[in-house]
This record gives structure tokens, C-alpha cells and sequence, in this order.
């Protein structure tokens, strides 16, 4: 439909789209906000964040675990290595499967609407229209920006505005697979680290400091990216942790003195 057609059509509600002519805006069209596209980096640091917590936290579990059992630090070494390898591939196969079948579902709604298109495009103009309007926009002004937005790209303006998909940010679950398994090794390093350069003596009081002080960097970090209180945050963050070793540390302990 040309842009200086007028077109009406009524909504669910009874209202009427009488789409006139659209003002021409003048002066420069502003560049692109350089925040564009932030909220998904965000949630691709904060899913890496979240991963290398998980590093630190499991293996730490498993370190301090076996550590408590009193085994030899060829023993040591083999348990944390392998927690940390377990870890890993299971963070990326996770990751990779969720992703993977989110992206299939998406996917999947992008075609069914590709062929509501085709079969009304009337009808589909309509609903985008209505769902524009319910956006608190003016009846007529909304019919507008559907004609619009159907005559740049159809399929992209009814994903995005209808469905909550942007056809351009389809996640890839490669990608999603290798940054978890990435920041969970991150994250797990730090234990093994720490539990395996140390005095044995002292191996699990410094390994504690370590994880404790990494906790509270990913607790704070993650608490800036989501905008929250960030003690409360860390505090959790520690809280867990510290659970996580001392459950795990007892239960070591106790298997030891049965071996």
C-alpha cells in the first residue's frame, strides 16, 4: 500500500485505525543509539558472570571435598581435573541443547508468521496495528507506523512488535556453548588453583580466601550488570560458596575417616 494512502481498519475493541497521510519530520534523522543491541550484551556478560560463579563454586565443592578426605595430592589433582573437565563439557552441552532448542522454537514462529503474512496480509496489518495501539500510541498514528514497519520489512515488524523476536539477535548456540564452558573454566581455575599450589597444611584455609574473594567479585559484578543492591548480592554470592565447601568439606572428612 503506498504511504499516502489512507487506510482504515477497526481494532478488537471497537476503535477505528483511520491512517491519514503522515507528517514528514523534519531536520536530521539522529544516528543509531549506541545502546542498541545492550540489553543482549548485557545478558551474554551476565550468562558469563553466572558460568564462571558456577566454575568456582562446583569445583571448589569438589577440591575441598576430596581435600577433607585426606587423600594424596596425586589423587588431589586427578579429582579436581576431572570436576573441572565434567564441568566444563557439561556446561557446554547445556548450553549449546537450551539454546539450540530455543533458536528451533524461533525459528519455527518466524515461519508461521511468514505464512499468516502471505495468507492475510490485511489481517496481520491489522493486529500489528492493535498492538502498536495498546501501546498507549493514537489509533490513526498506529496505523501509520504498521504500514510503515510492513512496508520496510513485514516479517521483522511483526516478530519483533507481536512475538518478541528480533530475526537479526537469533542467539547461536555455538557460541552460547563455548562462552559458558569458557567462563566456567575461568571460574574453576581460581580453586584448583589455590588448592594445588598451596602448602598442604594450609591448602584448604588459603583455597576458602581464594573462592570467597572470588565470589564476592562475580557477586558484585553480576549485582552492576543487573542494577541491584550489590552487598546483598555478594553476601548471597559468599553465602552459598561457603555452604557449598562446608557441606562438602564434612562429607570429605567423614568418608575419610571410613576409608
Amino acid at each position: 500500500m503506498a504511504p499516502d494512502q489512507t487506510m482504515s481498519l477497526s481494532l478488537d475493541d471497537g476503535r477505528r485505525l483511520d491512517a491519514a497521510p503522515s507528517h514528514e519530520c523534519t531536520g536530521p534523522v539522529p544516528a543509531p543509539d549506541p545502546g542498541e543491541g545492550l540489553n543482549t550484551r548485557l545478558n551474554a556478560l551476565r550468562a558469563g558472570v553466572m558460568g564462571a560463579n558456577d566454575g568456582i563454586i562446583s569445583t571448589a565443592g569438589i577440591v575441598v571435598g576430596v581435600a577433607g578426605a585426606a587423600v594424596s595430592d596425586g589423587a588431589l589433582f586427578a579429582a579436581g581435573v576431572a570436576g573441572v573437565a565434567a564441568g566444563a563439557l557439561s556446561m557446554a552441552v547445556g548450553e549449546y541443547v537450551s539454546v539450540s532448542s530455543q533458536r528451533d522454537a524461533q525459528r519455527a514462529v518466524l515461519v508461521r508468521q511468514q505464512a499468516q503474512l502471505n495468507a492475510d496480509p490485511t489481517g496481520e496489518l491489522h493486529k500489528l496495528a492493535g498492538v502498536i495501539a495498546q501501546e498507549g500510541v493514537e489509533p490513526n498514528v498506529a496505523c501509520q507506523v504498521s504500514q510503515q514497519l510492513t512496508g520496510a520489512d513485514a516479517t521483522r515488524a511483526h516478530a519483533r512488535f507481536r512475538r518478541g523476536i528480533d530475526p537479526d539477535e537469533l542467539s547461536n548456540p555455538w557460541h552460547a556453548g563455548l562462552a559458558s564452558m569458557l567462563a566456567f573454566l575461568a571460574g574453576a581455575l581460581i580453586p584448583l588453583a589455590a588448592i594445588l599450589l598451596s602448602p598442604r597444611e594450609a591448602a584448604i584455609p588459603i583455597t576458602a580466601t581464594a573462592v570467597i574473594v572470588a565470589l564476592l567479585i562475580t557477586g558484585v559484578t553480576s549485582a552492576q550488570l543487573g542494577r541491584a543492591p550489590k552487598q546483598r548480592a555478594a553476601l548471597r554470592n559468599v553465602a552459598g560458596g561457603a555452604l557449598a565447601m562446608t557441606i562438602t568439606y564434612v562429607i570429605g572428612a567423614l568418608i575419610g575417616t571410613q576409608l
